[in-house]
């Protein structure tokens, strides 16, 4: 572990001098009591690694020397951040305690402490789920997701002396109003004194745009004034200007400061966003601020700076910082290349009187450091519910419709959100009502369609009905957390001497075990998926194309629906061992960066297919949509469509702001084509002739099934029967048969595989043992003798086929969040079947509901067809299987064939073919 972040030491203000404490220390764990050097700043769980999960107490020691120019001046002692509780000596006298893990503090070093040289011992203290006397316990203090990524103790901010006039500011408040160019400054001082604040604003081209001075008699000072013709700031022009204070008296210079600002506006008006008087599309992500050593001490300003470039390439107006408080250089870095930013409080988990003092504590700490940036527009108090309990008790209702007033009045502009919702929790007073849900498109198609209509309607879900409740139903809509799993390289990951990073050994408490990143390569090898995928590398890629197809096709269906006005991707980078990132932790952009602006922008053609899959000689048809976000379509636009050798346009009308348009585009296809995915060409260009946006959707293309070889096929179900004489195979007699299809088997069908029977199941039956015809007690070897008591069954082995059918609903196979990557192999009976080997959108209406379990790792080198598999290469299940008894076979399906009329669907048909095919071979 090498954790160390370098931060410059700069004094505010010449005035000011400082010694920056950073660098090597003494460090000691309560849990061991052995002394070690450690690098400050840096939380000692990124130092150490057998320290990474540890709570406790940590003692923190080093000396220093006061510059000897000092004398005479206050010397303070002043740390960025140390988590939880901080006790600090100076030469074995304590000076001063503090609480609070996220935000700075200082302490006056007394003069007569001081030798030549010192002594300094900070003691850090982060509690875990005990309560003492002396501290509250980790439930009752704002920690964020350190409940979900691991602890972070100790100082992970840095460290300075700074001596300054007794005489100093203590705090300045700026409050820019645009359009008016009207500043309005609020001063806070040390002590109370009689003298002048003079003050000099710089605009953004550096030249000198105010200048003024105003008595002071006070400890504070109110004063408003006016900037002529204001710059505002945006994401596309992040215009700062600078205000240096000086503060004097009888003629002396006692204090200076320098604070940079920016002029804009940001309001919720008539159900949209709207970012300097204007509407205002809302593209985010959500950004842990979580980075590959450090946890949340960045290592480099440089690496702040990177991470916003590539986060605008993307195509990222917003940041969501997700329930923490970040290194203030993440604000300073986006104030000046210009991306919006979304903060939140750092949750607790138990909601008491005294945790509700820290959480307003923390809200007020963070507008006296944060306030004056501009890129800061929004604020949430809870994320998600998390340690409060809204829709169950009515004090927390009241509690946060009181801080939403409290915070509307603290800061008059911004944006607040209460608790940012997910179901079952709900707003009960807010500026945006936001939400998140979950899905991957391709197995939970109609269920991400349907959230989205209900939401952008105006669903009841989101808001609580409880008289506490104050729903104006104008509030903008926004999405604020979906996404879907990809997976990093563990190979970029790596050190240079091919190590691991530490947190790859966690996650196995996580998503039922499937969030363990550590083992990947082997779970790969002893799988077989090289068959499939061939290696690693090439399967990893693969999933972040099929990451990309997920949220390229949620983001559209978002884009389809006029009233939501924005959105916010889950999320910017991978933190530890949850993969849903645009970014690895190294901030390796996923394979797709450069392919996600063409539906990550204002402008956004939602192609809209009306089938995924088709044949050739059909029509491609698409619904296409025209989202124009904050952006207007002047009259004259053109829509440039392709698909193989068709071309179409088409002139678009105009089309306001945050409005959706749409076109329907239809092409032949020639009647003669071989299996392939196709991909239709959109393009929208301006009257000029310039590109305003331009996207593609991948058509699944099937080869005209102009002949076949009929399958000689017997069957006890009609429907089955029905279905494949309609498909054009000959129903026959059971001896007669070349394939017996049934949905479901028992022992007559097991014998007569046995004999030489070659069964396909297209499985339709209830979860349980795949063929669940024995007797309903097993036998004197098992423990269970009761089926109603407890005990061990004998498992499914025993039974041919030997496996188990599992519902995926309420199961991690189900794929809300961590990615469940399905496959299918596109080689001998289907290779026929365009694309691969994931699933891609023309599978959403046969993709299975259901997954068979209880297989060898064996098995999946060639008796396995179909599979899924769970995050980091966990739970391996199967669609698909082919298994021999016997004389004879088993094909088993969980394939969802039955959804449509017969050859309605290309991809149903193709893959009727390839099973009767599969169980016809001897």
């Amino acid at each position: 572990m090498n954790a160390h972040s370098v931060t410059p030491s700069r004094a505010k203000s010449p005035l000011r001098s400082v010694v920056t404490l950073d660098g090597i220390w003494q460090f000691r764990h309560d849990s061991d009591g052995s002394l070690r050097q450690v690098k400050v700043p840096a939380p000692w769980q990124a130092c150490f690694e057998d320290l990474a999960v540890s709570f406790g107490s940590a003692t923190y020691r080093r000396t220093f020397v006061v510059p000897q120019d000092w004398e005479g001046r206050q010397v303070m002692l002043c740390f960025g951040a140390v988590s939880e509780f901080s006790t600090v000596s100076v030469n074995g006298t304590e000076i001063g305690r503090h609480e609070g893990g996220y935000l700075p503090f200082e302490f006056v070093i007394p003069a007569n402490l001081l030798k030549s040289e010192n002594d300094l011992e900070v003691i850090a203290m982060l509690p875990d789920g005990h309560r003492t006397s002396e501290f509250a316990d980790f439930a009752e203090i704002p920690h964020g997701k350190q409940s979900w990524y691991g602890p972070q103790g100790g100082i992970w901010q840095s460290v300075r002396l700074e001596a300054r006039d007794p005489i100093h500011f203590t705090s300045v408040r700026l409050d820019p109003y645009w359009p008016e160019g009207r500043v309005d400054l609020q001063v806070a001082l040390s002590t109370t004194m009689v003298g002048t604040l003079r003050f000099k604003i710089v605009g953004p081209g550096g030249t000198t745009v105010h200048t003024g001075d105003v008595p002071i008699d006070g400890q504070s000072l109110q004063h408003s004034l006016m900037i002529d013709a204001v710059e505002p700031w945006s994401p596309g022009a992040p215009n700062l200007y600078t205000i240096e204070l000086l503060l004097s008296s009888s003629d002396k210079e006692l204090d200076g400061r320098a604070e940079t600002f920016g002029f804009r506006s940001f309001k919720a008006r008539d159900g949209f966003l709207h970012l300097n008087g204007a509407p205002f599309y809302l593209r985010g992500a959500l950004d842990q601020d979580y980075y590959p050593d450090g946890f949340g001490t960045p290592p480099s300003l440089d690496l702040l700076e990177d991470q916003v470039r590539k986060a605008k390439a993307m195509g990222l107006n917003c940041l969501r910082c997700h329930i923490k408080v970040p290194d203030p250089r993440y604000y300073e870095v986006a104030d000046r290349l210009g991306m919006l930013i979304w903060t939140e409080i750092p949750n607790v988990e138990t909601f008491s009187p005294a945790s509700a003092i820290r959480l307003r504590n923390t809200m007020e700490g963070i507008l006296e450091r944060d306030r004056n940036h501009p890129s800061i527009v929004i604020w949430t108090l809870i994320n998600e519910d998390w340690g409060t309990r809204l829709r169950e008790a009515a004090e927390q209702r009241r509690w946060i419709s009181d801080m939403v007033d409290w915070l509307r009045a603290e800061d008059p502009l911004r944006l607040v959100v209460d608790n940012s919702a997910c179901f079952p929790n709900v707003h009960i007073k807010t500026d945006i009502n936001d939400y998140h849900f979950y899905r991957t498109a391709t197995d939970r198609r109609e269920e991400w369609d349907l959230l989205c209509r209900e939401f952008a309607s105006g669903a009841d879900w989101t808001f609580s009905s409880e008289p506490e409740a104050e729903w104006t139903k104008r509030e903008p809509l926004i999405l604020s957390e979906f996404g879907v799993w990809g997976l990093p390289d563990p190979a970029r990951l790596r050190d240079e001497t091919g190590r691991d990073p530490w947190w790859m050994a966690y996650g196995a408490t996580w998503a039922d075990g499937t969030a363990l990143p550590q083992g990947i390569e082997a779970r790969f090898r002893e799988l077989g998926l090289g068959q499939v995928f061939g290696n690693l590398s090439a399967f990893i890629e693969q999933v972040q194309w099929y990451q990309y197809m997920n949220l390229k096709y949620e983001i559209e269906v978002i884009r389809t629906h006029a009233p939501i006005g924005g959105y916010v991707i889950t999320e910017l980078t991978d933190v530890h061992w949850e993969g849903n990132g645009l970014m690895d932790m190294a901030r390796n952009p996923r394979v797709f960066a450069s392919a996600l602006p063409n539906v990550n922008s204002d402008v956004v053609i939602a192609p809209g297919a009306v089938r995924h899959a088709i044949r050739a000689g059909d029509s491609a048809s698409f619904d296409l949509k025209i989202s124009s976000g904050g952006s207007t379509l002047p009259d004259g636009c053109r829509l440039a469509w392709s698909f193989g050798d068709k071309k179409g346009e088409e002139v678009l009308p105009f089309v306001a702001p945050m409005q959706v348009y749409s076109v329907a585009v239809s092409a032949e296809t020639v009647s003669k084509h071989s299996p392939e995915i196709r991909a239709a060409e959109f393009t929208i260009f301006a009257p000029d002739g310039s590109v305003l946006s331009h996207n593609s959707e991948a058509v699944a293309m099937h080869a005209a099934r102009d002949t076949i070889s009929p399958i000689r096929f017997a069957s006890d179900d009609t429907d089955i029967a029905t279905r494949l004489i309609a498909l054009g195979h000959t129903y026959v007699a059971s001896d007669q048969a070349e394939v017996f299809v049934t949905g479901d088997i028992d022992a007559e069908r097991v014998e007569a595989i046995h004999s030489g029977q070659r069964v396909l199941q297209i499985i339709s039956k209830a979860p349980g043992r795949l063929r669940d015809d024995t007797p309903p007690r097993d036998g004197p070897m098992t423990m269970q003798i009761d089926p109603g008591a407890g005990g061990m069954q004998s498992g499914p082995y025993f039974t041919f086929p030997g496996y188990n059918l599992v519902n995926r609903h309420k199961s991690m196979w189900r794929g809300d969040w961590v990615g469940n990557f399905s496959w299918l192999r596109r080689d001998g009976v289907f290779s026929h079947i365009p694309g691969g080997p994931l699933f891609d959108l023309s599978f959403t209406t046969i993709v299975p509901h259901q997954v068979m379990t209880g297989f060898r790792p064996w098995e999946f080198h060639g008796r396995v067809h179909s599979g899924v598999i769970i995050g980091w290469v966990h739970k391996p299940a199967a669609f698909l299987i082919e298994k021999r008894l016997g004389r004879g076979k088993l094909v088993a399906t969980t394939f969802r064939l039955h959804e449509k009329m017969p050859d309605i669907d290309p991809l149903a048909t193709a893959l009727y073919d390839g099973l009767l095919a599969l169980a016809k071979v001897a």
